[in-house]
């Protein structure tokens, strides 16, 4: 088969995959038009159609449904034997995707990821943060990184460090003038920073103490969907913040903002890297799983 096939071929999962053309095209690298033409030439090399295509949706043919189920087993025999040659490199190179969420990449961006880029640099990090738990496989990603709750049970995970926590705070401005909330009953006096979820549904922070459990549905003059926002905000005095503990522990530490209800926040799971069983891994998936164990040893000894 020639490249060119090969190619069009990687097309057509692609835009499976994404579920529109111009996802797809953008994912390979190539113009929503160059892709549709190389899908049209397939189609008539096949004499199917493989998608039905309106202005608005893209869905596959029965035909296409066939092909594909045939030609994604033999296309991930290619991408095995290829990942077998490349792992012979002595120089770990090429890219890893890895999907997180936002809080737990923030965690490790600078100690992990870029620690081992500048360890590797012949091998480049495609890092996607978003809210929802993805299957990493079907998703085309080498590695995920979740907390240790939410990592799928059929996957192999590297704990990379202890518990961590949410943190409940506010500027020292703030709580000098309105008073320090006593029990999380008592946010609901006070002008609070709303999270808005991925899903579009507003965040009730959750507590805990003692085995007595409740969720705060607080109000506030703002709702926001992304930390670094909400950080600014509760730096500025708009009122007090929901965050994990690491995205605002240097601010607790200089006294730029002062932490409360330490004792309704328990320790949450760890984040775990994880991903599935690879007999033939790249030798950049290797040297990064070293890295990220030795990240975790070092987290562990308290020196990370």
């Amino acid at each position: 088969m020639s490249r060119q096939s090969l190619i069009e071929l990687e097309a057509v999962l692609a835009i499976v995959r994404r579920g529109s053309f111009r996802a797809a095209a953008l994912d390979l690298g190539v113009s929503t038009t160059a892709l549709s033409n190389a899908i049209g030439k397939l189609e008539r090399q096949l004499g199917i159609r493989l998608f039905n295509r309106t202005t608005r949706s893209v869905s596959l043919t029965d035909a296409g449904r066939t092909f594909v189920d045939q030609v994604g087993p033999a296309l991930d025999a290619i991408h095995e034997a290829m990942n077998t040659a490349r792992a012979q490199q002595e120089t770990p190179s090429g890219t890893l995707r890895i999907n997180a969420f936002a809080t737990a990449a923030r965690e490790i961006l600078e100690p992990l990821i870029l620690a081992f880029l500048r360890r590797y640099p012949q091998v480049h990090v495609d890092l996607v943060t978003e809210g929802r738990l993805v299957d990493v496989v079907a998703a085309g990603f080498d590695l995920g990184v979740r907390g240790a709750d939410l990592v799928p049970s059929d996957t192999i995970a590297v704990p990379l460090g202890p518990p961590r926590r949410f943190a409940v705070v506010a500027s020292p401005a703030y709580f000098g003038s309105n008073g320090v909330p006593q029990v999380p009953q008592d946010l609901l006096g006070h002008p609070c920073i709303r999270v808005r979820l991925p899903n579009g549904a507003l965040y009730r922070w959750p507590f805990e103490k003692a085995g007595e459990t409740t969720q705060i549905d607080v109000q506030g003059p703002i709702t926001l969907d992304e930390a670094s926002l909400s950080r600014l905000a509760v730096l500025n005095g708009v009122g007090i913040g929901y965050f994990m503990e690491a995205d605002v522990r240097e601010d607790i530490a200089a006294g730029k903002l002062v932490r409360i209800l330490e004792d309704w926040t328990p320790p949450l799971a760890p984040l775990c890297l994880y991903y599935p069983n690879r007999r033939n891994s790249s030798a950049a998936f290797q040297a990064f799983i070293a890295a990220a164990r030795d990240f975790a040893a070092a987290a562990r000894s308290g020196q990370a």
